[in-house]
């Protein structure tokens, strides 16, 4: 009999002690899942916000806006322009030029005197060699013969004209070409959403998009 209570007693214990350490067990089994959990929501909300901030600001600081058009017609960048503004969208029409490659200019240095130039000009003419007198700039009372889209065209006139004894010189004119741009604002980029984009490029079908630092392009216009 004595020993079914020394039974009862330690079975009594076992079972105790078994109870008190499956909560410990079903808490370390929880435990690391909900913290991956946790995490995980965390880790997506921390990654989104300096996204956001990358997009309105370079890692200098410096604001950085939406450029969308790159028209030749400055009416198409207007009209851009005020669908953006009828929606509170802060804009700004700009006129850019942009380097479209170099013409390249014959011509004869000036004279000593206006008068020379003119008899040389009459000489040119009566040879059948296009040419006119220059007014303004450093070259004024030099003569002009011609300005030319490639460098070999320009040098086949140079050669010419040393044929018969004029010093002809080349002098590279870069060539720009304007497009018409629209700056959306720093503060009115959120409002650009990617289906307001879609609709606008419907509408302006050679529209283009660009995103650089605000003050990195000069309104020319």
């Amino acid at each position: 009999m004595r020993w079914l209570l020394l039974l009862l007693v330690v079975l009594n214990l076992l079972f105790y002690v078994h109870h008190q350490q499956a909560p410990n067990r079903t808490a370390k089994m929880q435990g690391p899942a909900d913290v991956a959990s946790g995490s995980g929501i965390r880790l997506l909300s921390e990654t989104e916000l300096p996204a956001r901030r990358q997009q309105s600001h370079t890692p200098t600081g410096e604001a950085v806006c939406l450029f969308l058009g790159g028209f030749d017609d400055e009416s198409l960048a207007s009209a851009l322009r005020q669908r953006l503004l009828s929606l509170d969208i802060a804009s700004t029409l700009q006129g850019i030029d942009a380097a479209a490659g170099i013409d390249y200019w014959v011509y004869l240095p000036p004279l000593v005197s206006r008068q020379a130039s003119l008899r040389q000009l009459r000489e040119l003419q009566s040879r059948n060699i296009d040419s006119y007198i220059i007014t303004v700039g450093d070259l004024a009372n030099g003569i002009s013969l011609g300005i030319f889209s490639r460098k070999d065209s320009a040098e086949s006139v140079v050669n010419r004209l040393q044929e018969v004894d004029y010093q002809a010189l080349i002098r590279e004119l870069p060539r720009v070409h304007r497009k018409y741009w629209v700056r959306v604002e720093s503060e009115s980029r959120s409002q650009m959403e990617d289906r307001l984009l879609q609709s606008m490029a419907r509408d302006f079908p050679s529209l283009q998009q660009q995103q650089m630092p605000c003050s990195s392009v000069a309104t020319s216009e």
